[in-house]
């Protein structure tokens, strides 16, 4: 089967977790410190914490920035639910805003808009989560512009851009964002089975992070060996288990070796794609910009369904039949069950986003796709598309 993503486990990465598995510390141990150094150096941020998964770092990205009701998050519909979930997790309310038409990520100019509106009716906007669509970066510069404009702080979810560039800078996110989030799933980047990061500039917001991760616990060396024992330790917040393990960090240290070789490939691949289907009336393919380094977490390709006799649906079973597993990234949030029936939202109030959904399919792309599949994806796709 030819899935839509996959991570690559090579014999390095089974030597390191191996090596962990035969030392004295699993978990909380001196990998984790070390993954650590090695995301900051990469990604060019200050401060890093490691956690449990994307969406615990998005989680806690709300708990340290104290969101809370009657505060209001702005993000975009089409990202994963984790995106949104997170500002409900802080009691806030999530606000969504719509795609740009040409690279699919927050409209700059609607999220303005929504920022002017809410000031006029006097609602507290204090944050803006975007989202690197795919790995393609969002425009920075204008979101740090707006955000400094309207006094609001700036996250990006940077779990799809793992080795994209802004301006020709790999270093972008932590430059432009108060804060980033990543996530190692395995069908990202670069995977530790499950996990995810919270990356700043900002001190004191890794701080709060690296306290709330494990279940607010402080331990204060003073208090420990001079007013009670070594065993003293105080809960003073409530926090949670969003540890990362040691074995899970050995094998993050492993593929963030080869994060640039992955990126390499990813783009080979999409070069393919894009020269398949670039002049075909019934597919949109996604074009990048200059300055901008799409590091292709997904292909996204855009599928005229309304100017064919097949259905998505069907494509998706006669692809199956062929051994291929599309996939489709994403249902607009604002169309989830919970979020219509709660926020009393409706089909056709993001048209860009819905019209995006309607002809998306994501296509393989991985670091061990041959060619021979990359070509019979695209085989199969013009075939059933005729």
């Amino acid at each position: 089967m030819i899935n839509y993503g996959k991570q690559y486990i090579d014999s390095s990465d089974i030597k390191a977790v191996n090596k962990v598995l035969k030392k004295n510390f699993l978990t909380q141990g001196p990998e984790v410190s070390r993954f650590e150094k090695k995301l900051k150096n990469y990604f060019g941020a200050k401060y890093c914490s490691v956690v449990s998964n994307g969406t615990a770092a998005l989680h806690l990205v709300g708990i340290a920035l104290n969101w809370k009701p009657g505060n209001i998050i702005l993000t975009s519909t089409l990202s994963f639910l984790a995106s949104s979930n997170c500002v409900l997790y802080a009691g806030a309310k999530p606000e969504f805003v719509d795609i740009n038409a040409t690279n699919y990520n927050i409209d700059i100019h609607q999220l303005e808009k929504k920022i002017k509106y809410f000031k006029k009716k006097s609602k507290k906007v204090v944050a803006i989560i975007a989202t690197d669509y795919a790995g393609y970066p969002c425009d920075w510069e204008k979101l740090r512009e707006i955000a400094l404009k309207y006094k609001l702080k700036l996250i990006n979810d940077n779990c799809h851009s793992l080795g994209s560039k802004y301006k020709n800078n790999k270093n972008y996110a932590a430059m432009y964002a108060n804060v980033v989030t990543h996530s190692y799933h395995p069908v990202k980047n670069i995977t530790t089975g499950e996990g995810g990061a919270v990356l700043s500039n900002d001190r004191d917001i890794i701080k709060k992070i690296e306290i709330l991760r494990s279940h607010g616990v402080v331990r204060n060396p003073k208090k420990m060996f001079n007013n009670h024992g070594p065993w003293y330790y105080e809960m003073q917040q409530l926090g949670f288990n969003y540890r990362l393990s040691d074995i899970q960090c050995a094998l993050g240290i492993s593929q963030l070796k080869k994060i640039d070789r992955f990126v390499k490939k990813r783009k080979e691949i999409a070069k393919i794609y894009d020269n398949a289907f670039s002049n075909d009336k019934r597919f949109i393919i996604h074009k990048s910009e200059k300055n901008y380094y799409h590091s292709y977490h997904l292909y996204p390709l855009q599928i005229k369904f309304n100017l064919l006799k097949i259905s998505k649906k069907d494509l998706f079973k006669k692809m199956y039949n062929k051994s291929i597993a599309l996939q489709v990234h994403y249902i607009p949030i604002h169309l989830q069950p919970y979020y219509k029936k709660r926020f009393k939202l409706k089909n056709g109030t993001f048209p860009i986003s819905e019209e995006f959904y309607r002809n998306e399919v994501s296509l393989p792309v991985y670091y061990s796709l041959k060619k021979k599949q990359i070509y019979k994806v695209i085989k199969y796709i013009k075939k059933f598309c005729n």
